[in-house]
């Protein structure tokens, strides 16, 4: 009402400027705060209702607002409303704009809404829809994948132990087609296995990936340019899909499975909350057969339900499987060893000679261990669970087990000799303890910089305490020193000299 009141001084102010003082439209509307094109209004309607200044005697506000702004004769004509329930679902498909749709709808309607009015109802029609449903999706574009905030009770049946299980739900785009399931954990493998399984449940792959920024998914979060994690990258290349994480504190980029996770929490997690699960097979099975319930279930503000419109829209569009599944693999950045071998959860694996000393990446699975250098494969192994061994092929040595990055047998030997003959025996008994001396090297080095941190007076004397225990490798010296054992006094003469006819010595002559 205030707003009508102050309008209606405006225009009895102009009026009085424009026929009393005579000023120019321009003059009129820098002395009452309007544009031109508004003081040019009023007075073309003033004259089409026959006013000027001064109004006539006894014309108030609401009399001059009347005048100047009679109300609109509402027309015969019943215009057709556009089905927005299909015009809704149309957008939905590829390369489909508001404007064709009104094409389409003017050519069956000549009479019905011009374009500005058909946009302005369609709005008006969307805004009555939830935040989620009103976001355009492309079919078969993106899966939104994050995990619920509630967990599942599962009790070990042997022991009584609860433990809380993670609920991993993943929302197609378009169709809101819902995949739910439990795991132990959220750590990477869970992750990852969970994403093979989803895509496997809508029996196709989307364009596009968006996780939150978990760690398993996400190893640095950035608006700009987030880092992977190695694994989750490898994933995403190995289905030929795009990850794009969602933004940090940017709910609405999630907006899609935070409302599927809220309607996994309320209608299967709730329905589950009075049961008891032994095992997390069997808490699957029930979710699963929620889960089927879930995506029957009819939505509420739009027809069918959410599985008839994945079949309609997101799975003619998504992208086919790759013929193999993803097998898990992890990744690390190690560096190639003097003995130009790699450690992997205890075990040793070989790299051609030349790598020794540089910088890797080990790509490794349950089968397999794999080695690459700025990006190229320079070696393949079958995965081996002996922890202190060797995996060694033969052509990444030398010809002749020539000198390895400055390291060679010699020197090792020369080194050892310098603390003591018994220091010497030891390292000489380590290097014919492999097939390979090079395998050996690591352990020889480790064993020859205990000097620096004991001394090389107690290094020899546990050496000699290991000899005489025919222990003569890298863990008995480090547990004799660590615990003192070498400050003891020896109950038995040590042996000074090697025994060469010790089965596992090869001779001085095998090192010329």
């Amino acid at each position: 009402m205030a707003n009508n009141r102050l309008s209606m001084r405006k225009i009895t102010e102009t009026l009085r400027l424009h026929f009393e003082c005579g000023r120019s439209n321009r003059e009129i509307s820098r002395a009452i705060g309007a544009s031109p094109t508004t003081v040019c209004d009023y007075l073309r309607r003033a004259k089409a209702a026959g006013l000027s200044y001064p109004l006539p005697e006894g014309m108030g506000d609401l009399a001059l607002e009347r005048r100047l702004f009679p109300p609109v004769v509402p027309s015969d004509i019943v215009r057709s409303e556009p089905d927005w329930v299909w015009a809704h679902r149309e957008m939905r498909k590829k390369s489909v704009t508001l404007e064709l749709l009104w094409q389409e709808y003017k050519a069956a309607h000549p009479d019905g809404y011009q374009y500005s009015w058909f946009c302005e109802r369609c709005r008006q029609w969307v805004g009555k829809l939830s935040v989620t449903m009103r976001q355009t999706h492309t079919p078969g574009d993106k899966l939104f994948v994050d995990y619920a905030g509630q967990t599942l009770q599962i009790i070990d049946g042997l022991t009584g132990e609860v433990r809380y299980a993670q609920l991993f739900v993943a929302v197609l785009g378009a169709s809101n087609y819902t995949f739910a399931e439990a795991t132990w954990t959220q750590q990477l493998p869970d992750w990852i296995g969970s994403h093979v399984r989803a895509f496997e449940f809508i029996g196709g792959v989307p364009d596009i990936l968006v996780p939150d920024n978990l760690k398993s998914g996400v190893k640095h979060p950035s608006y700009y340019d987030p880092e992977l994690n190695p694994t989750y990258r490898d994933l995403a290349t190995h289905y030929g899909v795009t990850v794009l994480p969602a933004r940090a504190r940017r709910p609405r980029d999630k907006a899609k499975v935070e409302n599927g996770v809220l309607v996994v929490e309320r209608w299967i997690l709730a329905r589950l909350r009075n049961q008891h699960f032994f095992s997390l097979e069997e808490a699957n099975r029930a979710i699963s057969a929620l889960l089927a319930d879930l995506n029957q279930r009819p939505f509420k503000k739009l027809p069918g339900c959410r599985h008839r419109a994945f079949v309609e829209f997101d799975c003619p569009a998504l992208k086919a499987l790759p013929a193999d599944r993803y097998q898990f693999a992890e990744w690390k950045i190690a560096r190639v060893g003097i003995d130009y071998h790699v450690e992997i959860a205890g075990h040793y694996y070989s790299a051609p000679y030349r790598f020794a000393r540089q910088e890797v990446d080990v790509r490794f699975t349950a089968t397999t261990v794999e080695i690459f250098h700025r990006g190229s494969r320079i070696a393949a192994h079958a995965r081996s669970l002996l922890k202190g061994r060797h995996t060694t092929i033969d052509a990444h040595m030398t010809p002749a087990h020539q000198q390895v990055a400055g390291w060679n047998a010699k020197r090792l030997l020369d080194w050892a000799q310098k603390v003591g003959p018994d220091t010497r025996a030891t390292v000489e008994i380590m290097l014919g303890q492999r097939k390979h001396p090079q395998q050996s090297y690591r352990a020889c080095l480790g064993v020859l910089r205990m000097g620096r941190d004991y001394s090389n007076q107690r290094l020899e004397a546990a050496c000699t305490r290991a000899l005489a225990l025919n222990a003569a490798n890298y863990r008995s010296v480090s547990s004799i020193l660590k615990n003192g054992l070498d400050k003891q006094i020896q109950t038995e003469a040590a042996q000074t000299t090697l025994p060469l006819t010790h089965s596992t010595v090869r001779g001085p002559e095998y090192y010329h």
